[in-house]
């Protein structure tokens, strides 16, 4: 039994094909690249500390995919149906809007002239 299997049997599960030299090898190459103190942080580091090419170089992907979404999103005829609706909606919305205010303009105003009436007939009486 090497002392690999003794400490971290998992290893053998997570590489099957790999005999114990192989997976030792595997584990090896991996930390080699790594000093002690870059194995005690964790792997993606302290974003603070990137280089300031790389959060440009994010940045662009980010800005990429988003154009190629909203350019996915123009060439498709889905997404014109739903704007029409949403146009055709919106307008039905604001004429149901602008009929209620009518009635209630319509119904503020006959109140009005009730109220008007009543205080007329209270004063000639």
């Amino acid at each position: 039994m090497t002392d690999l299997n003794r400490f971290a049997p998992w290893i053998y599960d997570a590489h099957p094909g790999l005999g114990a030299k192989g997976a030792e090898m595997a584990i090896s190459r991996r930390d080699a690249r790594r000093t002690p103190e870059a194995a005690a942080r964790p792997a993606g580091g302290d974003p603070a500390q990137r280089a300031p090419a790389s959060r440009f170089d994010q940045k662009t992907a980010l800005r990429l995919v988003r154009l190629g979404i909203v350019g996915h999103m123009l060439r498709s005829p889905r997404f014109y149906e739903r704007v029409v609706v949403g146009v055709i909606v919106l307008a039905a919305l604001r004429g149901l809007g602008q009929e209620n205010s009518a009635s209630t303009m319509e119904r503020l105003a006959a109140w009005n002239k009730r109220e008007i009436q009543r205080l007329e007939r209270r004063v000639r009486h």
